[in-house]
Formats: C-alpha cells, sequence, structure tokens
C-alpha cells in the first residue's frame, strides 16, 4: 500500500467530489436515516472552493484518488472539517493511515477538533479508538478534541 495524503488542487475537485458524495451516502448503511452528508459534501463548486482556499486534500494510492480530507488551521488549532474514503477502500486502514499523517502535516498545532454525527457508531468509535476525547454533544453531532504533546524540557538532555 503506498499511500500519500496531499494538498489537492481545483482540478481534483470532480474526483473528490464523486468519492464524497459516496462515501457520506454510505452512512445510510450504518444508521444515517437517509443518503447524504455535511454541507457541500456532493457539490463540486464548494471542493472547488475549498481547493482554492487552500483546505482540500487527497489521499492518493498509486497515483489514483481514494478520499479526501478538508482541514482548517485556525492558529494553534487545527479544525478536520471532514474525511472521507471511498467505499470500496472501507476497513483497509485509509482513514487510519488519513488521520496519522494529518496529525503528522501539522506538526506546530496544540489541538485537533473534529465533530460526527451522534448516530454514527462508525466514525465515533473510530475517533475514541484514535485517542480523541469526546468534548460536548450538540445538535445530533458529538465534538471531539485531542490535544498535542509539546516537549516542555527546559535544557536539552
Amino acid at each position: 500500500m503506498s499511500l500519500q495524503l496531499l494538498k489537492a488542487d481545483t482540478s481534483d475537485a470532480l474526483t473528490l467530489n464523486e468519492i464524497s458524495k459516496c462515501a457520506f451516502d454510505s452512512d445510510v448503511f450504518v444508521g444515517g436515516a437517509s443518503a447524504g452528508g455535511p454541507l457541500g459534501y456532493m457539490s463540486v463548486s464548494f471542493h472547488t472552493e475549498m481547493a482554492n482556499q487552500g483546505h482540500l486534500y487527497k489521499l492518493t494510492e498509486e497515483g489514483l484518488i481514494v478520499g479526501g480530507a478538508i482541514l482548517f488551521l485556525q492558529g494553534d488549532v487545527l479544525n478536520i472539517g471532514r474525511i472521507f474514503v471511498a467505499p470500496e477502500h472501507f476497513r483497509k486502514g485509509y482513514g487510519f493511515f488519513m488521520m496519522q499523517e494529518i496529525e503528522s502535516m501539522f506538526t506546530g498545532v496544540k489541538e485537533i477538533i473534529l465533530d460526527t454525527p451522534d448516530w454514527n457508531i462508525r466514525t465515533n468509535n473510530f475517533y475514541a479508538k484514535l485517542g480523541y476525547t469526546e468534548i460536548k454533544r450538540d445538535r445530533g453531532l458529538v465534538y471531539y478534541s485531542k490535544r498535542k504533546q509539546t516537549d516542555n524540557k527546559i535544557c536539552p538532555a
């Protein structure tokens, strides 16, 4: 498996939009009331705008796009707006890989935050397994946080 998480550009927006739509619509099989997803999940113009603003990332395997992420860096806090993987690649470790890469790419952040629907057992278990702590529930969403470890040494060892 040769996965890479890279910044996406506008030429990737159509492919990422298709993967996003399929991934989020598949949540109907794990508790979603109906097919659907977060705002803009099936909008090419939304994904294009996210690419233009530098928030859109693509997960590639052997050069083919198999997933994506929308990330917002706000000072020393990283908000994972969403991650998604093509359904044919579910349960292969791609989401785990993507989250590890996100955490290692943004070394200067002190906290990573995200949210997921409360009904989605799959994603809630996934984030808890990765060490994210539930911080609150509101309007059908569960909010998670993970504080990054900082080196507080005064003198080198």
